[in-house]
């Protein structure tokens, strides 16, 4: 992989956006999450968004490779660079599926990867990023990129050789994904309302991998779920009598949005932060973007929200 994107890229982030997304308390009027696109160009070449990533790119990557091609809108150079990747998708009639992705509307995918500039393309197997390049390159030199990748992979992932021999990817039935018994562990808590044994669970796979984004976005959802549950319900009347005590604002922020009102949380606790400095001020900023994590990072309340605080902070 180039520097750009070199080191280890956990695309469970993304899963867990996903699943996150049906679980974490809507926003008031919010309708359901976006989902990708269908493709306009044939069953090779789909759009993809933050929800869709893992069934669409990382479960079919188990098959195939599939080539993810990030660009926007107003990138002169992806405007070339795109038409020919999609045309050498269709000709390979499913040896490899093209991936679009618009980095405006998905920055979290951009960000998972580290991309510095678009157009950036990286090739995903059997899971995991294995190849990419960035720029616009020439025809010859891309089909030599994607030939050599197709080597590499033929022995592994079986849609290949089905493609190249004629029969579709699709009736190649991929190796299901193995549970990690640790998350399983975990969600069972969680499901049982053991929210201490489930943080514990979480904390103790952090404690091994840092970087398990999966695992810091469920841990969020569980201390969310046990401060929620055992909130007072007149935290917000106190906290409105009070508000120079921090206490009472995160727990009314709590309060605020198990109740489906996100953004009267947000407001509150930006206000707070603009109130107050030092270690007052670092509480409340971490209680409010672990309440960011609760939603999908496309989600308008939490656009503007971010907004405000960086407006707060700065």
């Amino acid at each position: 992989m180039s520097a750009a994107l070199s080191g280890a890229v956990d695309l469970s982030a993304l899963k867990a956006r996903a699943e996150a997304a049906g679980k974490a308390p809507a926003a008031p009027g919010a309708g359901p999450a976006p989902q990708g696109a269908p493709s306009t160009n044939g069953s090779f070449v789909i759009e993809v968004t933050e929800e869709t990533f893992q069934s669409d790119v990382v479960e079919r990557s188990l098959q195939v490779p599939v080539i993810v091609d990030l660009w926007a809108e107003w990138c002169g150079p992806c405007k070339q660079l795109s038409p020919l990747l999609e045309r050498l998708a269709q000709a390979a009639n499913g040896a490899w599926i093209l991936a679009k992705v618009d980095v405006d509307t998905n920055p979290r995918i951009a960000q998972l990867f580290g991309v510095q500039s678009i157009p950036t393309v990286v090739a995903i197997a059997g899971g995991q990023p294995v190849e990419a390049f960035q720029g616009a390159q020439p025809e010859p030199q891309v089909k030599e990129w994607l030939a050599s990748l197709l080597d590499a992979l033929r022995d592994r992932l079986p849609g290949i050789r089905a493609a190249e021999e004629g029969a579709p990817a699709a009736d190649v039935e991929p190796e299901p994904e193995p549970e990690d018994p640790r998350f399983t562990a975990a969600e069972e808590a969680f499901e049982q309302g053991d929210y201490a044994a489930a943080e514990a669970a979480y904390q103790k796979i952090l404690d091994a991998e840092p970087a398990n984004e999966l695992a810091k976005e469920a841990l969020a959802q569980v201390r969310f779920n046990a401060r929620a549950e055992a909130a007072d319900p007149s935290a917000v009347e106190r906290a409105d009598a009070a508000p120079d005590d921090v206490d009472a604002q995160l727990a009314a922020a709590d309060v605020e949005v198990a109740g489906q009102r996100p953004e009267a949380a947000f407001a509150r606790l930006i206000e707070l932060i603009r109130r107050t400095s030092g270690g007052d001020r670092d509480r409340a900023r971490t209680h409010l973007v672990e309440l960011f994590g609760l939603f999908p990072a496309e989600d308008a309340g939490v656009a503007k929200a971010r907004r405000d605080l960086a407006s707060a902070l700065f």
